[in-house]
């Protein structure tokens, strides 16, 4: 419900109920992008999920385009950011974050036959490895790919280069239904320069015919350790009493709890 008031001889919306909200911390830390972004801070501001967002999580037509998480977290995201603009490792905590304002901390699971717990507000986060970071404030990381001594820079995927990369593969399906790069496609969009080249025509023949095997496992490796996010594992104990660190599983039951 809303009223009005004059303020000046305008007149001016005001809500009669407060919004509750919460500062999520993004794992980045807001080191990666230009000091203008609001992103930079490190930090944005989400606000509780309400039947509004439900009615985004059962809309049949997000769901069936694939961007039906997409359109919830857009929506409980308070900060005016562009959310292309977004490091898949922060959109990972944003959207932990909206599952515990949504649903509460603990999320139920099965996992080896039984039921398990986990405190999502316990989940700790890898912090950006800065050592390979060229600027601050910059995506833009150095490595010199060990096999063939090249030297590269390379980025970080955002939500944007997520969905170009989704949409290059499936053009490329249209056109051959057997063939699926999807490996040499992302190099193609985290690669951006080889030996201070950063012509793309020159990275993707580059990615296409001169990257070695031992060069590509060693660059991913590399992206793997520097990449900031959300550490999505719980500790498991088997039969035996062997304790190991296992993947949180993701299902339908994450945001349709009662699915």
């Amino acid at each position: 419900m809303t009223k009005q008031k004059e303020i000046n001889g305008a007149t001016e919306t005001i809500s009669k109920f407060k919004f509750p909200s919460e500062v999520v911390k993004l794992p980045s830390k807001g080191l990666l992008y230009p000091s203008t972004n609001l992103l930079s801070k490190g930090e944005i501001e989400m606000k509780y999920m309400t039947a509004k967002e439900e009615d985004i999580l059962t809309n049949q037509n997000f769901i069936k385009q694939g961007i039906v998480l997409d359109k919830l977290l857009q929506s409980l995201i308070l900060t005016k950011i562009d959310y292309d603009d977004l490091l898949i490792g922060d959109k990972n905590a944003i959207m932990i974050a909206a599952r515990v304002l949504g649903y509460g901390k603990d999320y139920n699971f099965m996992y080896d036959g039984e039921e398990q717990t986990v405190d999502l507000s316990k989940l700790e986060s890898q912090e950006l490895d800065e050592s390979n970071l060229l600027a601050p404030n910059k995506n833009e990381f150095k490595f010199v790919l060990p096999k063939s001594d090249n030297e590269i820079t390379f980025k970080l995927l955002t939500n944007k280069d997520e969905r170009d990369i989704d949409n290059e593969l499936s053009g490329i399906k249209k056109i051959n239904k057997n063939l699926s790069p999807e490996l040499t496609t992302r190099l193609k969009y985290i690669i951006l320069s080889v030996n201070g080249d950063y012509d793309k025509k020159t990275i993707r023949d580059f990615v296409d015919n001169y990257l070695l095997a031992p060069d590509s496992r060693a660059l991913r490796d590399c992206i793997r350790k520097t990449q900031p996010d959300v550490i999505t594992k719980f500790k498991y104990v088997d039969v035996d009493g062997v304790e190991e660190d296992i993947e949180i599983p993701i299902t339908i039951n994450f945001f349709w709890p009662d699915a």
